[in-house]
């Protein structure tokens, strides 16, 4: 069996998935297995798989799939697992709103303008990249400055080289990875530089990309202006100080032709905005319950479109609970009430999902602010886990099950990390 692609679509579907990368195709897969018999998954790319394509570097898959593989190798996989008769598959099309009566505007570039009634809606249009305009670089505009991500769709889709030398501004993992793969295609890679005291990535990335390849991490230093007419000339790099403001007595130029941002990822959030579902303002993805449904009803959100991810095999997990919640939803199962808020404490920037119930197990996602070597994570008074280190790079995750609120009955849970003592 295979996905189709409809010669025109149906009108009415059980579940539509907007975005078919790893977390929509999870979705979709997810909303199958629960019983949905009509599913639409829609995306904007000639084909499925998203981000995932360009990632031609290893380490996906080792959670979901028990192996280690490439991006367009887990895209595949991925694909494989949601195939299915009841599936209808609509690239290069994008899903623009949804009226008064839950019925989807979508564009097409091969039907059209269509009108397609869906029971309820999984949001996973994945992440954008933050760019230059987010941090204001003081300097000119020339070519040659540009996303980590563009660049690797240079490099690994059309085998474009984007310059000779090239400063890396921002340690997210995009950048780290990208480091690696210039130097392997003859690019110097001058430096890292990260504004912040700690790195942005992933410590695996740090290790395999920069250490093992002699590429020096400069850490509390950023780039305060970029230099060049028509292409790139050089960038002039300067320590910070406590307070993040540039040391400028201590500036100093670096030549370059290139320059790549890897100052982070942002949901793409706007159709959740349209449709009138709550933006958390840290996460800047929509609110969501333990079962991924935003506040707006029939309306469910997975992957980096919620809260950005570290690992795929993790928004695949979101994705599929996702799509079973999307399907159950329309079928009229019973959804579990979620009488728990939580309230992000000392060190803990956002919990994903906001709200839990006591009734059933449920795994929260979070970040911390800041590094700690030992330390714990507590939910309130409930309960507590010992943690060996956390890093704002790394997701912490922890299966909050029902035993652990036994006799809870506060409305709201605090969630602290905190430094743990010796002994």
């Amino acid at each position: 069996m295979s996905a189709s692609r409809p010669a025109r679509p149906r009108r009415v579907y059980d579940v539509a998935v907007v975005g078919a990368g790893p977390a929509g195709m999870a979705a979709a897969a997810g909303a199958r297995q629960a019983g949905a018999e009509r599913v639409l998954l829609v995306d904007r790319e000639p084909e499925t798989g998203g981000i995932l394509n360009q990632c031609i570097h290893s380490g996906f898959g080792l959670h979901h799939f028990g192996e280690e593989l490439t991006g367009p190798e887990f895209a595949q996989r991925a694909f494989a697992e949601m195939v299915d008769d009841g599936l209808d598959v609509l690239t290069d099309s994008f899903v623009v709103d949804r009226d008064a009566d839950d019925e989807l505007s979508v564009m097409s570039a091969e039907h059209g303008v269509l009108r397609v009634a869906a029971g309820a809606i999984v949001l996973a249009s994945g992440a954008r990249e933050r760019t230059r305009g987010a941090i204001r670089i003081p300097g000119s505009r020339p070519a040659g400055v540009m996303t980590a991500g563009l660049a690797q769709h240079l490099v690994n889709v059309r085998g474009l080289l984007p310059g000779r030398r090239a400063v890396i501004l921002g340690s997210g993992d995009i950048g780290l990875i990208m480091a690696r793969r210039l130097t392997l295609e003859g690019i110097e890679v001058a430096g890292v530089f990260e504004l912040l005291a700690h790195a942005n990535g992933l410590t695996r990335n740090i290790v395999e990309c920069l250490d093992d390849f002699d590429i020096p991490l400069h850490l509390s230093t950023t780039v305060v202006e970029v230099h060049g007419r028509d292409r790139v000339e050089g960038v002039t790099v300067a320590p910070v100080g406590p307070g993040l403001e540039p040391l400028l007595d201590r500036a100093r130029f670096v030549p370059c032709d290139t320059v790549l941002l890897s100052i982070g990822l942002l949901p793409e959030a706007e159709l959740a905005r349209s449709l009138g579902a709550r933006i958390d303002p840290v996460t800047r993805g929509p609110v969501v319950s333990s079962t991924m449904e935003t506040t707006r009803p029939g309306v469910f959100a997975a992957g980096n479109s919620v809260h950005i991810h570290d690992l795929v095999d993790f928004v695949v997990e979101e994705a599929q609970l996702a799509g079973r919640s999307a399907a159950a939803h329309v079928l009229g199962g019973s959804a579990p009430r979620d009488n728990v808020t939580l309230v992000p404490g000392e060190n803990v920037r956002y919990c994903v999902p906001h709200t839990i119930s006591t009734d059933r197990e449920h795994t929260v996602y979070l970040r911390v602010r800041r590094p700690l070597e030992r330390s714990w994570l507590r939910l309130g008074d409930a309960y507590e886990k010992r943690l060996r280190y956390v890093v704002p790079a790394e997701m912490v995750t922890v299966k909050v099950r029902p035993r652990f609120l036994e006799g809870f009955s506060s409305e709201a849970l605090r969630v602290d990390v905190v430094p743990r003592e010796e002994g």
